[in-house]
């Protein structure tokens, strides 16, 4: 399935990383595969049986590997529960999914739509925002998004938003600007009172990526509040 060497290089997006390794199969090709096994053992398999086949495929060097587990899990979600919530907790906090984009298909496919069935689980998963390892922590922000959207769990996410302005790396950064980006969308006066608040203790790269869909002259006036130029 992989591409022709040479065609495409995937780790042009994965700056940094050593230990991450790649077949150069395209997103498409992983999600088919997924499908086809999902539609294989779906009559057979409960979401235990996903669970145990994708927690082999998540440790796996590969990142094409490590999204088929994910992707095939994500086709069980209406059973999850929240007692996979420490599952996937694992997977991020013993660097199965080191990388942003394992970290985001965690966060997008599974753990924010279990959040979306209860959200009461929100404060728990936002608490990860200080934990010690960083995918956990950027899960903590990504996770939110799929409520943010649609106007829930507000308050959790900009709680994440305050923990997260310390941290010095880039990634979480980024995150934390796409999560109240976010939230800005279902109520951009609340958004704006918040950058204007806490102004210079918001890392430039996160007020960045929070207003880049604002207004031109909105965005310029907000980047000197904050950070003076």
């Amino acid at each position: 399935m992989a591409r022709p060497a040479g065609d495409f290089d995937a780790r042009r997006y994965f700056r940094g990383d050593v230990r991450l390794r790649f077949h150069n199969v395209g997103t498409q090709a992983m999600r088919e595969l997924a499908k086809r096994v999902h539609r294989e053992h779906r009559e057979q398999w409960s979401v235990a049986d996903a669970v145990r086949f994708a927690d082999l495929l998540i440790a796996d060097p590969y990142l094409e590997t490590k999204g088929v587990g994910i992707e095939l899990l994500a086709r069980f979600r209406r059973t999850c529960t929240p007692r996979l919530l420490p599952v996937w907790k694992r997977w991020l906090a013993r660097n199965h999914s080191s990388n942003w984009a394992t970290t985001d298909a965690i966060s997008g496919y599974l753990i924010g739509p279990l959040i979306l069935t209860d959200l009461r689980l929100a404060p728990r998963v936002g608490a990860w925002a200080r934990h010690r390892n960083m995918w956990v922590r950027r899960a903590a922000a990504v996770s939110l998004i799929p409520s943010v959207r649609k106007g829930a769990a507000l308050d959790v996410a900009y709680k994440v938003a305050r923990a997260l302005h310390a941290d010095r790396e880039d990634l979480i950064q980024k995150a934390v600007g796409w999560l109240l980006r976010e939230a800005g969308k279902t109520d951009p006066a609340r958004l704006e009172r918040y950058l204007r608040q806490h102004g210079p203790s918001i890392p430039r790269t996160t007020v960045r990526y929070a207003i880049e869909r604002m207004p031109d002259a909105k965005r310029k006036r907000l980047l000197v509040i904050t950070h003076g130029r």
